[in-house]
């Protein structure tokens, strides 16, 4: 089945490419963005007790990965065929959303609650409120791991134009360079898939630096201060804060 195309982009309308044409599994992201969001949904709300943001970051808990998986779902694993895949195509074709234009909403809800929730964490902390140290452990571990896999998400969405367009069009200026890319051997058929993407961000939020995969455009190494900076955070205020209780 032939995709109808945007005038304003090179994307496909909804829904998600197939296999073929994206060059990599679909399945990989996507299990990427159900697990930040069931890592958000179980979330522990115990350091947040007695605050005025307490109950709605109770609800926000819940709505966000529902709001999540509604938004996955016009991003199938493959692209629909029959009448079961007819709403989400003329969606697309009549308000001229395409799959990359959807994905990014995906990632930015998810980039925003986790922003959200490390912001409440870091002012319960501060301003003294109790938590068990367990808890405290827990809730930085589930942060920290969104934090890896939001921004996994940014770089394999946004590095290039995009992985359909890294794989369809001649390479242009890149966002990352990649060890592969500069061997001789690899240069000329390799492309950066989502887990090269995932390894970069997880070294990323670890070593607080790029490590063999510098950026070299502007608005990659902004993306991977702000993930280095979320993850300093939650090491010093929270585990610092965590073996501090145990002691």
């Amino acid at each position: 089945m032939r995709l109808p195309t945007s005038p304003h982009s090179s994307d496909p309308l909804l829904p998600l490419a197939s296999h073929e044409q994206l060059g990599e599994s679909p399945l990989w992201p996507s299990l990427a963005v159900v697990v930040a969001a069931g890592l958000y949904g179980t979330l522990p709300t115990g350091f947040l007790a007695g605050h005025a943001t307490s109950g709605a970051f109770g609800v926000a808990r819940y709505a966000i990965p529902i709001l999540v998986l509604i938004l996955l779902g016009p991003l199938a694993l493959s692209v629909p065929r029959g009448v079961a895949g007819k709403p989400f195509v003329e969606f697309g074709s009549t308000f001229g959303v395409t799959r990359r234009v959807a994905s990014i909403a995906v990632i930015a809800l998810l980039s925003i609650a986790n922003g959200v929730a490390i912001v409440l964490l870091v002012r319960a902390l501060v301003t003294g409120q109790h938590a068990q140290a367990r808890e405290l452990l827990r809730v930085a571990i589930h942060l920290w791991s969104m934090n890896v896999i939001a921004f996994a998400l940014w770089y394999w969405q946004l590095d290039g134009g995009g992985p359909l367009r890294r794989r369809t069009t001649p390479p242009g200026p890149a966002d990352f360079v990649f060890p592969q890319q500069m061997m001789e051997q690899f240069s000329a058929t390799w492309r950066p898939v989502f887990v090269d993407y995932l390894f970069v961000s997880f070294t990323n939020a670890t070593a607080f630096s790029p490590t063999d995969t510098p950026p070299l455009s502007r608005w990659a190494k902004i993306l991977m201060m702000a993930q280095s900076a979320a993850s300093l955070l939650l090491a010093v205020m929270v585990a610092a804060r965590a073996v501090n209780i145990l002691q």
